[in-house]
């Protein structure tokens, strides 16, 4: 039996990968804030969690238990918006939100694992991790450190000798209620695509994704580009 539990499974990419693992025969557990949108996943155990209460480690460890176990780790809560007049209530909830939810919820995630002895963490963190952007600072801030937090456990496990496998998730603009407003988006992408490379990513055991090709080609030029240029670019 294949077990998994996403966490921010609402709306959005964590809604599809849900879908798509129910589908194939997974055995779920489903959590987000807003429980009630939860219910149209199908046959799942449900739980409220918000990443950024004290409580969030010891409702997953419930969920975990009425699922059974847990196999598969899949993280989607994020938040995120354009600051650029950096108001202070944007990045500090950004900052608790995407580093001290992902943390907690992770390093929850890795602590089971590590004693089951085997386990795989996925996470959809950002191509903003790539550069810091102006007009996001926490947002970008916090999806490199996410992209590094995966890195160091993962050469965590592989020094302890735990089978812990790790697909850190790196999409590019995807057309969900994260990126709503006036501001268009270039190369938006739609989340049941995403969720089916996400998919596909986990089942290969991938330890990066950057979704889709044409991100892929961004990024590898965005990370070439001199400090010194990059930082006189207005975005």
């Amino acid at each position: 039996m294949k077990r998994a539990i996403v966490i921010g499974a609402s709306s959005g990419i964590g809604l599809e990968v849900a879908r798509l693992l129910l589908q194939q025969g997974w055995t779920l557990g489903v959590a987000a804030r807003r429980v009630e949108l939860l219910q149209s996943i199908g046959d799942v155990e449900v739980a409220q969690i918000d990443v950024t209460s004290e409580d969030a480690t010891e409702r997953l460890r419930d969920l975990i238990q009425k699922v059974g176990g847990m196999d598969l780790f899949f993280y989607a809560s994020g938040i995120g918006k354009q600051n650029r007049e950096l108001k202070e209530d944007i990045e500090l909830a950004t900052m608790n939100t995407n580093g001290v939810g992902f943390t907690r919820m992770i390093g929850e995630a890795y602590r089971y694992f590590a004693t089951q002895g085997k386990g795989h963490i996925a996470a959809i963190t950002s191509i903003a991790g790539t550069k810091g952007l102006g007009p996001s600072p926490s947002y970008s801030a916090t999806k490199a450190m996410q992209n590094v937090y995966l890195q160091a456990l993962e050469q965590q496990a592989n020094a302890r000798g735990l089978k812990i496998h790790f697909t850190d998730i790196r999409p590019g603009f995807v057309d969900t209620a994260l990126l709503a407003g006036d501001f268009h988006y270039p190369m938006m992408l739609k989340p049941q695509k995403v969720a089916q490379e996400i998919v596909r990513a986990i089942n290969r055991h991938q330890h990066i994704r950057v979704i889709d090709w044409r991100y892929r080609l961004l990024t590898a030029f965005w990370r070439r580009i001199p400090r010194f240029l990059w930082r006189r670019m207005k975005l």
